[in-house]
C-alpha cells in the first residue's frame, strides 16, 4: 500500500511539473548552441586576421578603443545573427524531438511564460547592444551580451528546469569579469556562449535523459 501511495504521489508531482514548467528543453540544445558559438567565435577571429587585425596584439586595444572598420563591424553583426539563428534552430529541433519521444506538450502556458521572461532582458539587452554599436563602444558589446543573457536565464528559471539559473549565474560572473578586460571580449564570449553551453548541455542531457 505504501508503495502504491508513493507511486501516486510521484505521478501527481510529475503532472504538476508538466503543467507549471517547460520541461521539453533538451540538453543537446545547449551542446549544439555551444558548438555553434565556438565555430562562430573562431570565424570571427579569422575575420580579424583577414582584415589585418591581430586580435591579441596590445596595440589594437590602445586607449581601450577598438580600431575596427565599419565593414568589419557589419560582418561581425551578421555573424552574430547567423549564430543566433543556428542556436535557435538546434534548440527547436531537439525540443521537438524530446517532446515527441516522451509525449510532452510544447506550447503550454509554462512555455509562454518562460519565453516572455526570457524576452524581456534579451530585448532590452539587444537594444543596449545596438546603442553600443551606434556609439562605437565595441569593447562593451561582448560583456553586455553575457550580462543580459545571464539575467534572462535567471528570470526564466521558475518556468523551466531550475538548473538553468546556474548557467545564468556563470554568465553574469563571466560578464562582470570581462568588463575589466575590454578588448578580450571575444575570448569571454567564446567561454560563455561556447564552452559553458556545451558543459551545461552535457550535464542536463545526462541528468534528464
Amino acid at each position: 500500500m505504501n508503495q502504491k501511495h508513493q507511486e501516486d504521489l510521484a505521478h501527481i508531482r510529475s503532472m504538476m511539473e508538466r503543467s507549471s514548467r517547460f520541461i521539453s528543453l533538451s540538453g543537446l540544445s545547449g551542446v549544439f548552441a555551444g558548438l555553434s558559438a565556438l565555430i562562430g567565435g573562431l570565424y570571427v577571429y579569422q575575420l580579424f586576421k583577414i582584415n589585418g587585425i591581430e586580435y591579441f596584439a596590445d596595440e589594437v586595444y590602445s586607449d581601450k578603443v577598438y580600431t575596427i572598420p565599419s565593414k568589419l563591424v557589419s560582418e561581425l553583426v551578421v555573424t552574430g545573427i547567423v549564430i543566433l539563428i543556428c542556436a535557435f534552430v538546434f534548440g527547436l529541433a531537439f525540443t521537438i524531438r524530446k517532446s515527441k519521444k516522451y509525449n510532452l506538450p510544447i506550447w503550454t502556458s509554462a512555455t509562454k511564460k518562460m519565453l516572455f521572461n526570457l524576452a524581456i532582458p534579451l530585448t532590452v539587452g539587444g537594444v543596449f547592444c545596438l546603442s553600443l554599436l551606434y556609439h562605437q563602444n565595441y569593447g562593451l558589446v561582448a560583456p553586455a551580451t553575457l550580462l543580459f543573457y545571464g539575467l534572462a536565464l535567471i528570470n526564466a528559471e521558475k518556468y523551466t528546469f531550475s538548473d538553468i539559473k546556474y548557467l545564468g549565474y556563470c554568465q553574469l560572473i563571466l560578464g562582470c569579469i570581462s568588463l575589466f578586460f575590454i578588448g578580450y571580449g571575444l575570448v569571454f564570449w567564446i567561454i560563455g556562449f561556447g564552452i559553458l553551453h556545451i558543459l551545461y548541455g552535457l550535464i542536463m542531457f545526462k541528468k534528464y535523459k
